[in-house]
């Protein structure tokens, strides 16, 4: 975070104090919403966008309203100073993304999705000179589907999870759904064993995630990210459920997440710490 001397500078707030932030994945879909989001704010400078496949494009040619030039590689956040980056990309480039960040000291929020739990021994190994932020979800919504799930679980003998998403996403289930089947199961090991005993198509019945709680992904042109927790026991269900109607819905979180993540010391899962859940 530096302290600047001119407020009139572009990103810099009247408290003469701003935070400069690069983009990975500038030109993606996300990666344009963050800068966006970053350039609104009065309290950060965007200083940097990293997106290899339109390196020495102008932001401007992805509707951003910004003359800043896509760089090529990490090496154009170095450049530019920037104390925190943000990478919304997919997991081989942010696992190098993620290694440049820890070397070179500058602060990582992290929406890629699918890493192993070897990767996060990993990240938390290395990131010893800054910090890292890396969230399933930034919608706070999605956060709040997740920890009320999580405390309903243990008043539940049955639950479901049916997550949605854009039919160009990969991996199957998201990482909200990984997230959020597992803290239900860290809550109750006490859930009623699935009755089905044959499937016409198989795989009918989802996916078995941890306590045998079953999860189905939906991938669906004209979704964004919904998810659904279905929950029951005698005589009642309770349905959690949580929709992002827009790619806009992530960026509260991502911003809590930028300013937060120097105050973080090491590697944080999860908004909840930064929510005070």
């Amino acid at each position: 975070v530096r302290t600047v001397a001119d407020p009139s500078t572009s990103g810099c707030n009247l408290g003469g104090v701003t935070t400069r932030v690069g983009v990975f994945g500038a030109a993606g879909r996300m990666g344009q919403e963050v800068c966006r989001a970053v350039l609104a704010a009065d309290d950060l400078e965007l200083v940097a966008a990293v997106d290899p496949p339109a390196a020495g494009s102008s932001l401007r040619d992805f509707g951003v309203e910004s003359a800043l030039v896509i760089g090529d590689s990490a090496d154009a956040l170095g450049t530019a100073n920037a104390d925190v980056a943000v990478d919304f990309t997919h997991l081989d480039a942010a696992r190098i993304n993620m290694a440049w960040m820890a070397e070179n000291g500058v602060h990582a929020v992290i929406g890629t999705s699918g890493f192993t739990d070897a990767d996060i021994a990993g990240i938390e190994a290395s990131f010893v000179n800054s910090n890292c932020v890396i969230a399933a979800n930034f919608t706070i919504g999605a956060v709040l589907m997740m920890r009320f799930a999580e405390l309903a679980a243990p008043f539940f003998d049955t639950a479901e999870i049916i997550e949605y998403h854009h039919e160009t996403k990969v991996d199957a289930p998201s990482g909200t759904a990984l997230m959020t089947v597992q803290r239900m199961a860290d809550a109750s090991d006490e859930w009623i064993d699935d009755p089905t005993t044959s499937e016409a198509y198989p795989g009918a019945r989802g996916g078995v995630g941890p306590a045998g709680i079953r999860v189905h992904s939906v991938r669906m042109r004209g979704a964004v990210a919904n998810q659904e927790v279905i929950l029951g026991t005698s005589g009642q269900t309770l349905t959690i459920r949580h929709d992002s109607i827009d790619r806009s819905s992530y960026m509260p979180g991502v911003l809590l997440a930028v300013r937060g993540v120097t105050e973080r010391p090491g590697l944080t899962m999860g908004l909840d710490d930064l929510l005070g859940l």
